[in-house]
């Protein structure tokens, strides 16, 4: 069913359809019956609960990030069963990123191109509307008693993505961090650095070992005022060399990072099936989805033997159905994150993993 429902969407701007089929969503579940309905269908059975970070998860497929970038759409996707969602990237200011067209789909490769640029609304808005959600969902639970893990406020994980906007110099992107972790820390459950998106000029730089010192150093400096401390992870590339991803590694066990996130998208435009005319007609920006897949599962497999298992790593990448989610927990992986597979695979995708996946 859904097949024959995403070769009609395929046909419309990729963006348009997301705002489309999210707000159309969200109007659904306006009523109650409906959005009960729509629950019952998708989410996972049994207990799949899962304990990392200190954190309770409802099951261990979540939302990568980008997709609800705004804090939008959280009751939506909770009901389509996901464990966390993954807000942002969140940037200071708020910035309307690059130019449209900036998002493509490959669907021979089962891939998307993107070249958002961190258009988000700023920290201040997503900040406000992430109070109100946690108001709004703890007054419900408390009517319902539902609520049954030692969460904050709800069984739904939100990951805080933070970034820098496009215009702040490199040297002060240190800032814009502080500003946006300072901003988000009681309203998010954890953090992801976000320094290896290829669609802010010159961001990648900031990967390089000394640079994120001062940024992750800054950042674990705040965190440890607090009583309970959020887990403060990074978002790594796949494009990293073996060097680059060593010093990586070397950072975040020196400074007791909580974990990395492997991976983000891919520069890389090796054995696509997509025309090469139309790969130069879409232009630059950063591959997902399935040709991602194996260096992602490289990348989780190389952290988890280099570190003997003592970095949790967040699987990102290539995963399509339960047996793309098993190989990255295989590899090491705590958890995993769907991106593009939602889009190919539809909102059954979560209940599918689960099947397997415990």
């Amino acid at each position: 069913m859904y097949r024959i429902l995403r070769n009609i969407l395929f046909l419309f701007d990729p963006e348009w359809v997301h705002h489309f089929s999210m707000n159309l969503l969200k109007s659904v579940c306006k009523f109650p019956f409906l959005k009960k309905w729509i629950r019952s269908f998708y989410q996972p059975p049994g207990n799949n609960q899962y304990s990392i970070f200190n954190i309770f998860f409802q099951n261990k497929v979540g939302l990568g990030a980008g997709f609800d970038k705004n804090a939008k759409y959280l009751d939506e996707l909770q009901t389509l069963g996901f464990g966390f969602v993954e807000i942002g990237t969140v940037t200071p200011l708020p910035q309307a990123g690059n130019d449209k067209p900036r998002l493509f789909r490959l669907p021979k490769d089962k891939a998307l191109v993107n070249r958002m640029g961190f258009n988000n609304d700023g920290v201040v808005a997503i900040a406000d509307r992430l109070k109100t959600w946690r108001l709004t969902t703890a007054n419900r639970q408390l009517q319902t008693a539902n609520c049954q893990l030692p969460t904050a406020h709800c069984p739904l994980i939100i990951g805080g993505n933070i970034g820098k906007n496009k215009n702040t110099p490199n040297e002060d992107a240190w800032k814009d961090y502080e500003i946006c972790f300072t901003a988000l820390y009681e309203l998010v459950d954890y953090f992801v650095v976000n320094v290896s998106s290829p669609n802010t000029p010159g961001l990648r730089e900031l990967q390089e070992k000394d640079s994120l010192r001062k940024i992750l150093t800054n950042l674990q400096n705040l965190n440890a005022k607090p009583l309970a401390p959020k887990p403060i992870l990074l978002k790594i590339s796949p494009d990293l060399t073996e060097t680059q991803l060593d010093d990586v590694i070397e950072l975040a066990m020196e400074i007791k990072l909580d974990g990395l996130v492997a991976a983000n998208t891919t520069i890389s435009r090796e054995n696509l099936q997509a025309k090469t005319q139309k790969l130069q007609t879409i232009g630059p920006g950063g591959l997902s989805g399935l040709p991602l897949k194996e260096r992602s599962t490289a990348i989780i497999k190389y952290i988890h033997q280099k570190t003997k298992g003592q970095i949790p790593v967040i699987a990102s990448g290539g995963i399509f159905n339960a047996a793309d989610a098993k190989e990255k927990t295989d590899a090491g992986a705590v958890l995993v994150q769907v991106w593009t597979g939602f889009i190919y695979e539809g909102p059954a995708i979560v209940k599918n993993i689960c099947k397997i996946l415990r």
